[in-house]
């Protein structure tokens, strides 16, 4: 199975309005509901992909607990999430029907204690030996692939997806102690977060980072993609997948470097495309893809998300159709400094 870590989950809530104006009194036309967060998302298209998934990291509160109640209802998906005693957070993104653009409001985070952090940190520890709630499942997907670091038998955490903001009171090298802990037990690692929490589990040895352009330049100093790539492996990161947002996304490894785009712009709600692109790539990874293909996924499902009503979902039509026509790139090294 596949583990994925949300430190600072909520209870996303989806607006469509006919058209957004500002300081304007709106009719909403339809309410959605759905547990949210990086790591939560990722998990919801593993699970549409068929990887069996465990997701952990903090719940509190009547919003924690409503988040739970729906968490239940997701398929292949597994709660092993640690109660706080404040309250989860809500995001609520406004989608305007008009234009399809979305307008994304986001509530900070509850603060955690230092016995609330030190029982995720005991709950992670379990979960890396393989004890998952009590009557749960821990295999993955029935093909029985062993994943890049696993026993090969599908049993235990083939790899483990650190996505996301730090709530108040968790340590900013919080990412960097995860990443060492999995390393220990012999488990990959995706990283998805930006800022110093970035930079810091870059010196860790993530085995996969993907930051957007933006934070790619913020941790680097450099805009150019493929350089900034470069010097994200120079500070640790084994492997760098760069969204570009229209452009595709930019994939550095130590066995190549490649580029791919969707073959066609699409328009709708970009809320979890990211981490719909986190999905396609630890998903690959699992299954052992080789590199362009894994590129090839994550594309394709991230343009698929922008087409799906709600983050955590993606048009199964459209990720069929882009993957049939998305052409992956190899990429030249740039020309030394």
């Amino acid at each position: 199975m596949i583990l994925t870590v949300t430190l600072n989950t909520a209870l996303d809530l989806t607006y469509r309005v006919p058209r957004l104006d500002v300081h304007g009194s709106h009719q909403v036309r339809e309410v959605t509901e759905r547990p949210g967060g990086k790591g939560l998302n990722v998990a919801r298209v593993l699970a549409a992909l068929g990887h069996a998934t465990v997701v952990t990291g903090f719940a509190g509160g009547r919003t924690g607990e409503g988040l739970r109640e729906l968490l239940a209802g997701e398929a292949g998906v597994t709660d092993a999430l640690v109660p706080i005693e404040g309250t989860t957070r809500r995001t609520i993104g406004v989608v305007d029907e008009s234009s399809g653009d979305a307008t994304q409001l986001n509530e900070p985070g509850p603060h955690i204690a230092a016995h609330e952090w030190a029982a995720f940190l005991e709950r992670y520890g379990e979960l890396l030996r393989g004890n998952t709630p009590e009557g749960q499942g821990s295999s993955g997907p029935g093909d029985g692939r062993g994943g890049e670091g696993s026993a090969g038998d599908g049993a235990g955490v083939e790899a483990v997806a650190l996505c996301g903001s730090l709530p108040p009171g968790v340590p900013v090298g919080a990412y960097a102690q995860l990443i060492r802990e999995a390393h220990a037990a012999d488990v990959p690692v995706v990283l998805d977060t930006s800022g110093e929490p970035l930079r810091r589990g870059l010196a860790a040895r993530p085995d996969l980072v993907k930051p957007n352009a933006g934070e790619l330049a913020g941790i680097t100093g450099t805009t150019e993609p493929l350089r900034a790539a470069r010097a994200a492996q120079r500070r640790g990161a084994h492997s760098v997948a760069a969204s570009l947002g229209s452009e595709g996304m930019l994939l550095v490894t130590p066995d190549g470097t490649w580029q791919a785009s969707p073959p066609r712009s699409l328009t709708g709600n970009p809320t979890g495309a990211g981490d719909s692109a986190v999905a396609g790539l630890i998903s690959g990874l699992v299954e052992k893809l080789p590199w362009p293909e894994r590129l090839a996924r994550a594309v394709a499902l991230s343009a698929a998300t922008v087409r799906a009503p709600t983050a955590g979902e993606f048009d199964e039509e459209v990720h069929r159709d882009l993957l049939a026509h998305l052409q992956v790139e190899k990429r030249e090294e740039p020309a030394p400094d």
